[in-house]
């Protein structure tokens, strides 16, 4: 018999505990060497068995030419396995003719393939390299969409501050799954866990375009996407990166990023050779959705067939661009069918736009989309329908509820009763008119309120309503006191009451109105209130409104009439008018000067009628545009400046000129003004005259009338080169000459060639030559309310000289 000796310890030794635990940490460190050894091989094999099949070569070439492919560029053998691995997806016979088929495809040539024939190098820095070559370490071990996301989180949340990782795949039909994420919660999964073929969703776009989106810039991207999240803006930046999976069904991988910003050229890089790792890791894995409808068509519509209520399962029918352009019906009731239109059969396996047309045109339509798209169940208006119920034919009103149901919509129709037309029509009634009821039972201590009183009280339907001597307290404490005696008189004496009172609702103080009445058992006592609770805000905000606005005008009013009689007395001191007809070198003129009257600014018409030194006459006529206190101010400055420059020898040209140097050097120089200069020499009877853009001088003579033909001017302010003319016309004896302003000829919505015709035809209509002729002349031309001041000079020549 044989026995282990033992070695004696020696005295006051320890042994030494912990050298099992590190012989088994050796042993457990060894057998995941030997696992993960394992899994890369398994990786190796398969890439290698592959270029073996494509390019017809030996093991040992294939091996050699991975490692050349590896090498040139610049990857680990076992990256560059997953990269040979995920190209080998094959292309969608629609994207063969848009796409160019990758390297390595089945279809291209199996002659012995070259590090030439290997994708060009993926160039990216030394560090994200070498980030790379950890993740396709760590890729043999993702099993599943959710393992594979977990592990894109933890590669990519260090580098480049990644929050979440989404996987999207695209199933039949059309539609997107959630096939694995990590970072998010297990109830935003859930609501975001179907995504329909629809416009303005990045991850779908992503897909049709084979391009990645990024989403860079939140403001603007929030407008023009539907961007995931709840709310969207956890995530400021995100990228959607598209890749063709091995089962053939398209994926898309989104990492999704808490802080603002673009993502730099560097993460750029990272990225895509993430996509370019994680397709061959998606070879592997095996599709995790379930079908919607498992059971098969005929259970379905075996299940439909026996429903009480009309009723149809869809299913969204999609163009080439994945937009929905119809519904497949897989299955309906009978009441369904005859709503939809007895007429057309079994409505089951057919387009739904076939079997409803011009349904694209109703809101129901719409409806259909929002849902699919996640919008939450529709329900529409209620509508009439002539049809069979119990037995009896007649109108019915429905309405129309869709639900979804996975990638399908649940379409039912609600047939409401009188009773719920009747409650229905009454709600509406409340919300339009902002009124609700509420009763208060004293016999029984109970309240109860509609849905509208709640919401005038803004108070939660689920704190119950307040009992009727509770009420004061939800009004502002100074309505409290008067609301409290209403009640208590109610209560006290049967005394209906009408109270105003205002409250602190959401969006400010809130003005209500309630009106009670009691009601009394057989004895006279009082069991029962009836009150009606009615908002009145938005009136009495109108009628503030109202009141502030009319103060607002009156105050105004005042204002501008203390203006106008300010610049009604300036204006009577810088132009006074003479009260009788004067007499200015042998001829006789009257001066006749009407306000406007519509509006209460004052105006800048002016004249002025001088004798000269030596002997001539100056009659000057002209317009300032423009009211008011600066228009009266400029008024004066060029009525005096004119009569002052002729006095001392100016030519009326050199006059004109002069004073348009004077408007554009002005403090105003936007200002303009119209002008007529007449000299009169009363020696030959002379009249030598120019204008400023001004209406001509009228002339009557023998009966006739007739315009004075205007020499060249421009108006005054108008240019700093002006252009005057100067012309001159002989007077002759019973000549009547007359100067005015255009308040004289111009009306609304009229030319002035049609007031210049209605005043000739008026002046030769009244050619009387007495005092106060002038006032006859003007009542005929003005008729209606004058908008414009009036200014008119009435220059006769005597008939004996």
């Amino acid at each position: 018999m044989k026995s282990d000796r033992f070695a004696p310890v020696e005295s006051g030794a320890v042994p030494d505990l912990a050298a099992p635990a590190r012989a088994v940490a050796r042993l457990r460190a060894e057998m995941d060497r030997l696992r993960e050894q394992a899994a890369t091989t398994v990786v190796v094999e398969r890439a290698r068995g592959v270029v073996m099949a494509l390019a017809g070569c030996t093991a040992d070439a294939a091996e050699e030419l991975l490692h050349q492919r590896a090498t040139a560029a610049r990857r680990t053998l076992l990256e560059e396995c997953w990269v040979t691995l995920g190209e080998l997806t094959p292309a969608r016979p629609c994207d063969d003719a848009a796409a160019p088929r990758p390297q390595g495809d089945a279809g291209t040539a199996a002659a012995a393939p070259s590090p030439d024939d290997a994708p060009a190098p993926f160039a990216a820095p030394d560090d994200v390299a070498d980030a790379l070559s950890r993740l396709g370490r760590v890729l043999v071990h993702a099993d599943t969409h959710q393992a594979l996301a977990q592990y894109l989180l933890e590669h990519l949340a260090p580098d480049l501050d990644a929050e979440s990782v989404m996987i999207y795949v695209r199933r039949s039909g059309g539609g997107l799954e959630l096939a694995g994420h990590a970072g998010i919660d297990d109830g935003l999964a859930a609501r975001w866990r179907q995504v329909p073929p629809i416009g303005g969703m990045a991850v779908v776009e992503a897909l049709r375009s084979g391009e990645p989106r990024w989403l860079e810039n939140f403001p603007e991207d929030s407008t023009r996407h539907l961007l995931i999240g709840e709310p969207p803006e956890r995530w400021q930046s995100r990228v959607w990166l598209p890749l063709r999976a091995g089962d053939g069904s398209d994926v898309c991988i989104g990492v999704l990023r808490g802080r603002p910003g673009a993502f730099t050229p560097r993460d750029r890089a990272h990225l895509r050779g993430v996509v370019r790792l994680c397709a061959g890791r998606l070879r592997g894995f095996t599709s995790s959705s379930v079908p919607v409808r498992a059971a098969g068509a005929d259970t379905v519509r075996s299940l439909f067939a026996a429903l009480p209520v009309p009723a149809m399962l869809l299913t969204p029918v999609t163009s080439s661009s994945g937009e929905v352009e119809d519904f497949r019906v897989d299955a309906a009731t009978a009441q369904a069918a005859d709503l939809l239109g007895g007429s057309t059969g079994d409505p089951a396996g057919r387009r739904l736009r076939e079997v409803r047309p011009g349904l694209a045109d109703l809101p129901v339509w719409q409806g259909l989309l929002d849902t699919l798209a996640g919008g939450g169940p529709y329900e529409s208006e209620p509508f009439a329908h002539q049809g069979t119920a119990d037995g009896v034919l007649g109108p019915a009103t429905y309405s129309v509820r869709v639900t979804r149901l996975e990638d399908a919509l649940v379409v039912a129709w609600l047939r409401h009763t009188f009773s719920d037309r009747q409650e229905q029509r009454l709600a509406e009634l409340q919300r339009l008119g902002s009124i609700g009821w509420a009763n208060w039972n004293l016999a029984r201590d109970e309240a109860s309120w509609s849905a509208q009183v709640f919401a005038i009280l803004d108070r939660d339907p689920a704190d119950g309503p307040v009992r009727l001597d509770g009420l004061p307290g939800l009004a502002l404490p100074e309505d409290r006191p008067a609301l409290r005696a209403a009640v208590e008189t109610l209560l006290r004496e049967g005394r209906p009451f009408d109270a105003p009172f205002r409250i602190h609702g959401g969006g400010g103080v809130r003005h209500l109105r309630l009106v009670a009445e009691v009601v009394t058992d057989a004895h006279g006592a009082p069991f029962e209130v009836h009150g009606v609770v009615q908002d009145l805000t938005a009136r009495r905000r109108a009628e503030l409104a109202l009141v502030e606005s009319e103060r607002a005008i009156l105050t105004q009013h005042d204002v501008l009439q203390s203006e106008r009689i300010l610049v009604a007395r300036l204006q009577n001191a810088l132009l006074p008018l003479p009260d009788k007809v004067i007499d200015l070198s042998g001829l006789r003129v009257e001066v006749g000067y009407l306000p406007a009257q519509a509006g209460i600014h004052v105006g800048g018409d002016w004249f002025s009628a001088v004798e000269l030194p030596d002997g001539d006459a100056l009659f000057v006529i002209g317009d300032v545009a423009g009211h008011g206190v600066d228009a009266v101010a400029t008024m004066a400055q060029l009525r005096f400046t004119a009569k002052g420059m002729v006095s001392t020898g100016s030519s009326l040209t050199g006059a004109l000129s002069r004073l348009n140097s004077l408007l554009l050097h002005a403090r105003d120089a936007r200002r303009t003004a119209t002008m007529v200069l007449a000299r009169y020499r009363a020696a030959d009877r002379r009249l030598i005259w120019a204008q400023a853009g001004h209406p001509p001088p009228l002339l009557l003579r023998g009966g006739e009338a007739t315009y004075l033909r205007r020499p060249r001017g421009m108006l005054l302010g108008a240019t700093p080169a002006p252009y005057f003319e100067e012309t001159e016309h002989r007077l002759e004896p019973g000549d009547r000459l007359l100067l005015y302003t255009d308040g004289l000829v111009e009306r609304p919505l009229e030319s002035i060639d049609t007031g210049l015709t209605r005043l000739a035809d008026a002046a030769a209509a009244h050619p009387e030559d007495t005092s106060g002729s002038l006032g006859a002349l003007l009542d005929v031309m003005l008729e209606d309310e004058r908008r414009d001041d009036v200014c008119v000079l009435d220059i006769r020549v005597p008939r004996e000289m």
